[in-house]
């Protein structure tokens, strides 16, 4: 199968997907991942990462908001801004099948166009399914191997699900469209090294713009070669090496069903690391089970699967956003207080001297059944108490980790809000809610901007 096949083929994949294909399990997935991101794109836009990006991308005249403020920038640079935002708290959706986060790279480029075109909700829902197809498609065919050699999914491959889904939104032809993925080949980037950092949600902001740029240049005749994807020199043989991709798998099952059915959208409860969130849940299970105590305990193993640990054994994490990645902190957090939420990210809550006396306790190690286990997003805790009681849980999955196990629509509205009240009034936060509810039943999405606008606290 030659590389012109497979950016051709999914061209013609992206450019005939129409409204018709978007079944009613889709699109309340897409619902819900709408609003997680808004959520999220929302409590994110006050972030430092978010400020300095903001700046250095403005002023710039257009017609596209930039979330949680009133400045409007052109489409790209809103693309880029926002999409900063709704990775920087690292509370936004993700993906089994990307093993990384699916709609943050995606959902700024969308919306930014959308304001631009004046499209309408059922417009952007159709473009948003669409690009999360298309990402999972190239996902399928580079990982995991490509998440083990150190690249960043969300970005590496988010590029080519925000340009599929800006190309559909912009209405170009499956030529147009394979072009469109073909220069968005030369923009992937984003390494995990710099993971903990502000260039891990720069990396979400890059892609966004990148693949939303792909698509109008695409539109305005750009030329690219037609053989990014498989070419010896291409996308496959540099970032993942010959013999270790399946070129077919980026065009099997098409649709079939829809990734963003299944496995779907996982929606996070915890905003850290998405690595960390089933040891999160195994303590809290435990501190709820037995009213554990902190004084209580001698010492905890936290064991994760050598996948997830790579970047979660942060011991001593150094700054708020590498508490994070650090599955000791995480997991001394839920110990203490039976919970993990944003305050626990924010400042300088990672120095808190008791959270630090409790970290020491924990040991975090790969998880000894790593190799009769069918997936690698389980951990298990095991805790001594000073009693000489060993108690243990293990999690399979994550709570909400898949649609199979999904969180109630409560708990997804509860985060929401919590995430939009950091910039809306409460009000105005309810509002945007049910809106983004029947987000597919809005003649204009510069209605949705306007009401983010008018909604601000400040």
């Amino acid at each position: 199968m030659s590389t012109a096949n497979i950016a051709r083929s999914l061209g013609e994949r992206i450019a005939a997907f129409a409204w018709a294909d978007v079944p009613g399990e889709a699109l309340r997935w897409a619902r819900i991942g709408i609003i997680d991101t808004i959520g999220v794109m929302l409590a994110g836009a006050g972030e430092p990462c978010a400020r300095i990006a903001r700046t250095v991308a403005g002023p710039s005249n257009g017609a596209a908001l930039v979330v949680g403020t009133r400045e409007r920038m052109k489409a790209s640079d809103a693309a880029f801004v926002n999409g900063t935002a709704a990775h920087a708290l690292d509370f936004d959706d993700c993906s089994n099948t990307l093993g990384g986060h699916p709609s943050a790279p995606i959902l700024p480029a969308l919306f930014a166009l959308a304001e631009d075109a004046h499209a309408s909700g059922r417009q952007l829902v159709t473009a948003y399914v669409a690009g999360f197809e298309a990402q999972a498609r190239i996902a399928h065919a580079v990982n995991f191997h490509h998440y083990d050699k150190g690249w960043h999914p969300t970005a590496t491959l988010g590029v080519f699900g925000a340009c599929a889904a800006s190309a559909h939104l912009l209405g170009l032809d499956a030529a147009r469209t394979a072009t469109a993925l073909s220069i968005a080949a030369s923009f992937a980037s984003g390494i995990k090294a710099n993971f903990g950092t502000m260039t891990k949600p720069l990396h979400v902001g890059h892609a966004s713009r990148n693949g939303l740029i792909a698509a109008l240049l695409a539109r305005e005749g750009f030329s690219a070669g037609d053989e990014a994807f498989e070419h010896r020199q291409g996308f496959f043989n540099v970032y993942n090496g010959i013999g270790h991709y399946n070129a077919e798998a980026a065009l099997s099952h098409w649709a079939e069903p829809l990734d963003i059915v299944e496995p779907g959208i996982a929606i996070k409860q915890y905003p850290c690391c998405g690595s960390t969130h089933p040891a999160i849940d195994a303590m809290l299970m435990l501190v709820s089970d037995y009213g554990l105590k902190p004084d209580d305990v001698e010492s905890v193993i936290s064991w994760t699967h050598p996948r997830r640990l790579q970047h979660t054994n942060r011991p001593q994490p150094a700054s708020a956003l590498d508490a994070k990645f650090s599955v000791q902190y995480c997991v001394a957090r839920a110990l203490a207080q039976a919970r993990v939420v944003l305050s626990d990210f924010e400042g300088e809550a990672f120095r808190d001297p008791a959270i630090r006396a409790l970290m020491a306790k924990i040991v975090a190690e790969p998880d000894p059944l790593a190799d009769q286990q069918a997936d690698h997003f389980g951990a298990e805790v095991v805790v001594q108490l000073r009693d000489g009681r060993r108690l243990s849980r293990r999690v399979a999955r994550a709570a909400g980790r898949t649609s199979a196990n999904p969180l109630p629509d409560a708990r997804i509205e509860a985060k929401f809000l919590d995430c939009a009240n950091h910039a809306l009034t409460p009000d105005a936060s309810r509002d945007a809610l049910g809106m983004l509810w029947r987000i597919d039943s809005l003649e204009d999405v510069t209605t949705l901007s306007a009401l983010l606008e008018a909604g601000l606290r400040h």
